[in-house]
Formats: structure tokens, C-alpha cells, sequence
């Protein structure tokens, strides 16, 4: 059994299983069966050096340096690769950790979960279910009412800003516009 083992079980009072050391940050996340896939090319196209390093080579951005870490806008946060919805701005909070943190995600299946025991240490790492970019970690010393710290980086979101649900009133001005009998093309 590793030091760290042994100091997890009597720190924390639960078994960890002897395994080997994760791989460190910087090497390529493991092939699964994600519902959408996009080819190495496509990714390195269309994503920023430091959004494909950080969701595709498991990296981590600088503390403050992302471009959501300090972002107080209402909206939702993506996923930066597939564009699945997974955090809401009224679930974000300050952590002081220099990363956007959030309490909560969207539906308890948007984010996956797994142990992460790089760097001699133990964390659990979340990443998009849907696609499989890294996302950051998850900390059980988040706020109430959850008690967890999503702690992820702003290389792996996109952000949707809170649009206004249109009122009647200006449905019926955007009807006035359309051919007679067409109101309801709009769908």
C-alpha cells in the first residue's frame, strides 16, 4: 500500500484501492464511446491551443487568467467542444481559487466523474458525458446547499447569455410581417 493510500485511510476512515499513480496533466484523454465524437483535426481547427489542450490533453489554464473566472453575466455555461449544457450562472459562486466554481450542475448525467490520482494526489476529475473534454474537479467544499466545488476551467466553457422570452405583444408584431395564412411557419 502507498503512503498516500495509508494516509487516506487514516485521514479520511474509508478504503481506497491500491492503484497506479494517474497520468499527469498533458497527455490525451482515453478513447471511450462518447454520443458525439470529433476528429483530432476537426478539434485543433476549431478550438483555441489552449481550449484543445485543456479538454483534449486533460490541461489546466492559469488560476485568473480565464475569461470566466471573474464573468457575474446570468446565462448558461456549454461545453466548449459539443455544446452540451452543463452549469447555470445562478449556481456559480466565488470560490477565490482563481477557476469559475459552481455548486451544482445542470442534471446530475452532464458531467462525468472519475478518480484522478495524478501528482501523488487524489481528485476527482469531471469531464463533458456527452464528448469526454476535460472540464476541471470536483471538491467537497463547495456551498450549501450541495456542499461541492466544481472547480473548471474557462477553456472548456461557452457561455449563453439569459435571453428574454418574447411576450405575446411582440409575437403578433413579427406576424404582421408574414404572407396571410403563414403564422404559424415560424416553427
Amino acid at each position: 500500500m502507498s503512503a498516500f493510500n495509508l494516509l487516506h485511510l487514516v485521514t479520511k476512515n474509508q478504503p481506497v484501492p491500491e492503484r497506479a499513480c494517474g497520468l499527469p496533466s498533458g497527455l490525451k484523454r482515453e478513447k471511450k464511446n462518447y454520443k458525439v465524437v470529433f476528429t483530432e483535426e476537426e478539434l485543433r481547427k476549431r478550438l483555441s491551443p489552449m481550449q484543445y489542450h485543456v479538454t483534449q490533453e486533460k490541461g489546466t489554464e492559469s488560476a485568473f487568467k480565464g475569461e470566466f473566472a471573474d464573468h457575474k453575466d446570468e446565462g448558461t455555461y456549454t461545453c466548449v467542444v459539443c455544446g452540451a449544457l452543463l452549469f447555470k450562472s445562478e449556481t456559480k459562486f466565488d470560490s477565490g481559487s482563481g477557476w469559475p466554481s459552481f455548486f451544482d450542475v445542470v442534471k446530475t448525467d452532464a458531467v462525468s466523474q472519475m478518480d484522478d490520482f495524478s501528482y501523488g494526489m487524489h481528485r476527482i476529475e469531471t469531464s463533458c458525458s456527452q464528448c469526454g473534454a476535460h472540464l476541471g474537479h470536483l471538491f467537497d467544499d463547495g456551498p450549501r446547499p450541495t456542499g461541492k466545488r466544481y472547480c473548471i476551467n474557462s477553456a472548456s466553457l461557452s457561455f449563453a447569455p439569459k435571453t428574454q422570452i418574447p411576450t405575446e405583444k411582440a409575437k403578433s408584431n413579427d406576424n404582421q410581417h408574414l404572407p396571410a395564412g403563414s403564422e404559424n411557419a415560424q416553427l
